[in-house]
């Protein structure tokens, strides 16, 4: 966007050069920042409008209103006596002016109730859904996984891992937990027999099986059905997002705190 220049390299936005093309990106890029500004003494309509015409766009303000939430009541309002939930939806719909190929919202729930929350999620999808592309910074790590289709996680200011969840699942190996309620215990498991499984715990009525791999997880279904066991109920859980964040960062060494060695 060239709000900040770098003192190295160079980037390219929608294959325009980040600090030569920005009126080109400007026209196809909308964002919504983690910090904003809006004018106290404008309404809601006139930022819209505003935006609207910077940006040589044709939508109609209802329509963006309609989309965020947003009461068009309200939005005759100037903005100083808004909300912190009633601002954000207003800064969405800026953002949305002029349908831009490239979606970047930061921390786009902040001051949001649920109904707002799940408004943004729809909003981001379908967004994604008519082949526009999304850039969803968050701190919330659930909010990330029910929107994102690839993620990249950042440690100190490093690009440590680019992937979809499943792929940084399967690079950490994290594996899953397959929960079954049984009838009954059988005396005799074989669980440990099969490929995949690296853990097995038995609680009263209740199996717990860790697996490494996903075929695994029917090969313990049917194997405690062969073992004697009526299956109740089953359960998998996978690793959440929180999890492969913990696993990719946690360890990290900080920067300048190489071993004595390397130093």
């Amino acid at each position: 966007m060239d709000y900040v220049r770098p003192t190295a390299g160079t980037a390219t936005v929608l294959g325009f050069d980040a600090q030569q093309e920005t009126r080109a990106i400007h026209e196809r890029v909308g964002i919504l920042p983690d910090g904003y500004g809006l004018y106290d003494r404008l309404s809601g309509r006139k930022h819209l409008e505003y935006a609207i015409s910077l940006k040589r766009a044709s939508d109609d303000v209802d329509d963006l209103l309609d989309r965020v939430g947003l009461d068009k009541t309200a939005a005759e309002r100037v903005v100083g006596g808004y909300s912190k939930g009633m601002m954000q939806r207003l800064a969405l719909a800026i953002a949305l002016v002029g349908d831009p190929e490239l979606l970047i919202l930061d921390e786009p729930s902040s001051g949001l109730d649920p109904n707002g929350v799940r408004l943004v999620r729809e909003i981001a999808r379908d967004h994604a859904d008519r082949g526009k592309t999304v850039f969803f910074s968050s701190h919330i790590l659930s909010q990330v996984e029910s929107v994102c289709d690839r993620v990249g996680i950042l440690n100190r200011g490093q690009l440590v891992a680019v992937d979809s969840i499943d792929g940084l699942r399967d690079a950490l190996g994290t594996g899953s937990t397959v929960t079954l309620t049984v009838d009954a215990v059988p005396d005799s498991l074989t669980l440990a027999e099969i490929n995949g499984v690296s853990e097995v715990a038995v609680d009263d009525r209740t199996i717990r099986v860790r697996v490494d791999e996903a075929t695994a997880k029917v090969d313990v279904i049917d194997q405690v059905r062969s073992d004697g066991a009526a299956v109740l109920d089953v359960t998998i859980e996978e690793s959440s997002l929180e999890d492969l964040f913990s696993a990719y960062t946690g360890d990290a060494p900080r920067q300048g705190d190489a071993p004595e060695g390397e130093r």
